[in-house]
């Protein structure tokens, strides 16, 4: 059977499996697509009895243990064998899936995929990237939460993984990269941000310097890089002032009889100012750097957030932005072997 193979956890989320079930039956509406579901079978198999689909196209991986997020991650990942994370991770391992999506806990599947799978050859550390929604389209945040303690030769790396995911997967040409600091000046920041900032002036590529956070919103930047201390604060910051300011809004639209007329007139502008918050759209967040494709949907995510998932999975797959991250770590490796005198 041809196409791509994409596997999900089918167990991993708020509302699964029913939620993740359904994403993965509707993105079976895109012909490439092969689903790999991976979690208890009976729960699975009650969930797509529900559903008229092409049987040939979705496999049930059997999955007896689920990872709780309460869950010491090494310790979960190694005990846990028959877990939908473990046995998911281990399809891409075996090369069964070209991607895998899971809404389970963050950091036994950070964990997991990074023993598991592996990281690409020359990668000091995989990222974590996060889709926000500016007022051009999207900046890309990396990392976003998996290292918390950053060298300034990660950031390069991540800068460099970013931009290749922003050029293929979102259609960018020449990404301008962001350092996020507290100021825009060159000599702003930590000693971290400031020997980031002279590797990443120094690379090829299209950095625009320093990027304070009030500028994300603005399109500054398509890719912003950070530290994942710095980049979790401000991808959670956004989502409570995202589901805040829009809390507010609604509030304020029915306030008055008249309000509530303006409402209506304008309920097509509001309808798509909430879809640019709404992160079910972009298809979770990509672990960039490891030898196979890792994506960390939110723990909310309905069925629409699943088949974003595997869309956005299908469309990294198909332009091969594994092999572009390889071979761009393999020619920094030579060139600082070079300039080594090696």
């Amino acid at each position: 059977m041809g196409g791509i193979f994409i596997a999900v956890d089918a167990m991993g989320g708020d509302d699964a499996p029913r939620e993740t079930v359904k994403g993965a039956v509707e993105a079976l509406a895109d012909a490439r697509v092969n689903i790999l579901l991976v979690g208890r079978e009976d729960a699975v198999k009650r969930e797509l009895s529900a559903y008229k689909y092409d049987a040939a196209r979705i496999k049930l991986i059997g999955a007896s243990e689920v990872i709780g997020n309460d869950e010491q991650p090494t310790s979960a990942i190694r005990q846990k064998k028959d877990s939908s994370i473990v046995k998911g991770l281990n399809l891409l391992k075996e090369d069964r899936a070209q991607a895998f999506v899971s809404a389970g806990a963050t950091g036994a599947l950070l964990t997991g995929a990074t023993l598991i799978v592996g990281r690409i050859k020359g990668v000091e550390r995989p990222a974590l990237g996060a889709l926000l929604p500016n007022e051009k389209g999207f900046s890309f945040l990396i990392d976003s939460g998996a290292n918390v303690d950053a060298k300034p030769g990660y950031l390069l790396q991540f800068a460099k993984m970013g931009s290749i995911y922003m050029e293929y997967v979102m259609n960018i040409e020449k990404p301008r990269v962001g350092l996020l600091n507290i100021g825009a000046e060159r000599e702003k920041g930590n000693a971290l941000t400031k020997e980031a900032y002279g590797l990443l002036e120094s690379s090829e590529l299209n950095f625009i310097g320093n990027l304070e956070a009030r500028d994300m919103p603005l399109g500054a930047a398509d890719v912003v890089v950070c530290d994942a201390f710095t980049g979790n604060v401000v991808l959670k910051y956004t989502e409570g002032f995202a589901k805040a300011m829009l809390g507010m809004i609604k509030k304020e639209l029915k306030s008055s009889v008249i309000s509530k007329l303006g409402a209506l007139m304008a309920k097509g502008a509001f309808k798509n100012l909430k879809k640019s918050f709404d992160y079910s759209e972009v298809g979770g967040a990509p672990f960039l750097g490891l030898k196979a494709l890792v994506v960390k949907a939110h723990g909310s995510s309905d069925a629409k957030a699943i088949r974003s998932a595997i869309t956005r999975c299908t469309e990294f797959a198909e332009k091969g932005i594994i092999e572009k991250i390889s071979e761009s770590i393999r020619k920094d490796t030579i060139k600082g072997s070079e300039s080594n005198g090696v």
